[in-house]
């Protein structure tokens, strides 16, 4: 089957791959649209029962069709398959399908979607959607003005069309393309017309971040015409093509019965998580750290698929870099996800209530909180160090350095 015509909907059945090995894609399965066109199904091949692993808890090597537990979802793992809220709108922009299933996202998001996994109109054969070559570094402007288009809501010329991809990451409204550096796919987001230090604010927080002892995505500003981007490196790759399994938060926790949170989060590292040399552990004490920071740096959007594991070749997780690190600026005073027995509260009080979960003494969670704490007492020096103007930093120190924020941070010091 070619690539559907814009009048044309796709067949109601898809094909999923496994591409850990591109060179050497595996089928998996096949995809359904079900619930009256609102959820996508699994039903796994009989070669991958033989000799594949279960895409997550919820989707274990049996012979039946899986069906999504949510209306608009697909199930399962392959729900992380789909673009994120910046893909579905490039799909209704630029693609414009006859019908805009779960099914046509999926299709439509590409072959170079996070993660390891791939949609076929085949089983047959890999036969993915394909844009062609990625841009490269000399092409971020022009990326940029294909973005401002689809911001606009204007005519995007064919040929221009290849310069973004609308499945390069999980979760996030941010315009985003994805492009090649030094053989490297990086993913580059840009700012939104009323954000415009957006991208160093990001590029700051991150590199904050990974001097409070938090493994972070690289990243690097891009300069651009008019403002800048920033740069983030894809960590689903290694050695530049091999691609690794993923999961958010999102998919993991729901399909462990879990409730979205960070103490539930670190249940399932100690659970799945590596145990050689004890990763799992040292995951747990940066998940923690993570939240700890979270919550001094204001970042209130820190939801579950802004959390991501990596699955190993023996179906173990580990936690994968940070990413999406950088202050909401709205003063929530509450998380996106729940932070210990306060709920979603962004206090460190909260966040220490539920110690214990991430395999730390009451005092030893209180070192690690303090060593974060160090970190972001010096975020304006970093910040402006970074780049970021008098104006910028005045605006941040209004929810940074606001007293509930302030206060907490100073406790920590003392």
């Amino acid at each position: 089957m070619n690539l559907p015509k814009n009048d044309q909907a796709l067949a109601n059945t898809l094909y999923l791959w496994y591409l850990g090995s591109p060179d050497y894609p595996v089928l998996v399965g096949e995809l359904n649209l079900v619930m009256s066109a609102r959820g996508v199904s699994l039903l796994y091949d009989a070669d991958w029962l033989r000799a594949g692993f279960p895409l997550s808890e919820d989707l274990p090597l049996m012979d039946i069709e899986h069906f999504p537990r949510e209306k608009d979802t697909a199930v399962g793992a392959v729900d992380d398959a789909r673009p994120d809220r910046w893909g579905e709108k490039l799909i209704r922009s630029l693609d414009r399908p006859a019908r805009l299933s779960i099914l046509e996202f999926l299709y439509y998001a590409g072959d170079d979607r996070f993660g390891a996994l791939g949609v076929s109109t085949s089983r047959e054969a890999y036969l993915p959607r394909k844009l062609g070559p990625l841009p490269q570094l000399a092409d971020v402007d022009a990326v940029h003005a294909v973005v401002r288009k689809v911001l606009a809501g204007e005519r995007v010329e064919e040929r221009f069309k290849r310069l973004i991809a609308p499945g390069v990451t999980m979760g996030g409204a941010r315009p985003k393309a994805l492009f090649q550096l030094d053989g490297v796919e990086w993913v580059l987001k840009f700012a939104e017309e009323d954000m415009s230090s957006e991208p160093l604010i990001e590029h700051a927080a991150m590199t904050l971040a990974a001097k409070a002892e938090i493994a972070v995505a690289v990243t690097r500003p891009i300069k651009l015409k008019t403002g800048a981007a920033v740069a983030i490196k894809r960590f689903d790759r290694t050695n530049g093509k091999l691609r690794r399994h993923a999961l958010s938060a999102n998919v993991a926790l729901k399909a462990a019965g879990a409730e979205l949170s960070y103490p539930n989060l670190a249940l399932l590292l100690r659970r799945k998580g590596v145990a050689e040399g004890q990763l799992y552990t040292r995951q747990m004490h940066e998940l923690f750290r993570r939240l700890i920071f979270n919550i001094l740096i204001d970042n209130t959007d820190d939801h579950e698929k802004n959390h991501v594991l990596l699955v190993t070749d023996s179906q173990h997780y580990e936690l994968a870099p940070a990413f999406d690190v950088l202050p909401a600026s709205q003063s929530l005073g509450y998380q996106a996800m729940v932070v210990g027995r306060q709920g979603a509260e962004s206090s460190i009080d909260n966040a220490l209530s539920m110690a214990r979960e991430y395999w730390l003494s009451p005092q030893a969670a209180v070192d690690e909180a303090r060593k974060v704490a160090r970190i972001a007492d010096s975020w304006r020096e970093h910040f402006a160090a970074e780049g970021l103007g008098p104006a910028v930093l005045e605006e941040l120190s209004s929810h940074i350095d606001r007293p509930f924020l302030l206060e907490q941070r100073q406790a920590l010091l003392r």
